[in-house]
């Protein structure tokens, strides 16, 4: 059975992180059995990032590189009446969506606005977190976000930069259905993993104001997510 590794839950979300929320929401949206274990450490990780699986002992990182594999090994339909244009959009929101991360993660860690809350949170949830750790994970990330560089701008100026992302899923998410269509293909749950992480936020940040002022937003990451915590395909391990 494949294991999902990724970092804890947090705010009603099975996953704090965008890549690894929407393998989780991929996997449950697909079927495939699986079983999840929620970490910190990424040492065992490849190239010390998370999400990765193991499936039959092969280590898959990389949250595309393991839809991809999940595809190819399982024979997943998901995506199989998508035309070659819904497929370049599918890979351009793809990568847009590595853009507003980077914006999503300056809230939480960079922000002073919003990081004793977002600190806080993770406190209250998981107890076993230290304030030294805290604080390195943090120094962590400002490193990244320099060098980066979302962490050179004002705020300001880094939020109109994931509005912009997020306008453009707000023009593509339809006011029903899915992305593609009557049904969900990985897409969803691709847009899913980040937006969930903005609308069950519960710190009033400029990108869930935008969020949650979009009912089509809300809705399709409310659907997705009733869909996959609704169903009991996973054993959740901590």
């Amino acid at each position: 059975m494949i294991t999902l590794y990724s970092y804890p839950e947090l705010f009603g979300v099975a996953d704090n992180n965008g890549y690894g929320l929407k393998v989780f929401a991929f996997l449950r949206l697909t079927g495939v059995p699986f079983t999840h274990q929620h970490i910190f450490d990424v040492s065992a990780a490849p190239r010390e990032q998370l999400p990765y699986i193991v499936d039959e002992g092969k280590l898959i990182g990389d949250s595309d590189a393991i839809i991809v594999h999940l595809i190819g090994r399982y024979r997943l339909a998901i995506d199989d009446g998508l035309t070659a244009a819904q497929h370049d959009i599918r890979h351009l929101v793809i990568r847009m969506l590595d853009d507003l991360y980077w914006v999503m993660s300056y809230s939480r860690w960079k922000d002073e606005a919003f990081w004793p809350s977002f600190r806080d949170a993770l406190r209250r949830e998981h107890p076993s977190l230290t304030e030294e750790g805290l604080q390195k994970a943090q120094d962590y990330n400002f490193r990244r976000y320099y060098y980066q560089g979302i962490g050179r701008y004002a705020a300001a100026a880094a939020y109109a930069r994931g509005i912009a992302d997020l306008q453009i899923l707000a023009n593509l998410v339809p006011a029903s259905d899915y992305v593609f269509g009557q049904s969900p293909t990985s897409i969803d749950a691709c847009i899913y993993g980040f937006i969930a992480n903005i609308l069950f936020y519960p710190i009033d940040t400029p990108l869930k104001r935008f969020v949650v002022s979009h009912p089509n937003l809300v809705r399709h990451c409310t659907e997705v997510h009733n869909t996959i915590t609704s169903r009991t395909l996973s054993r959740v391990s901590r």
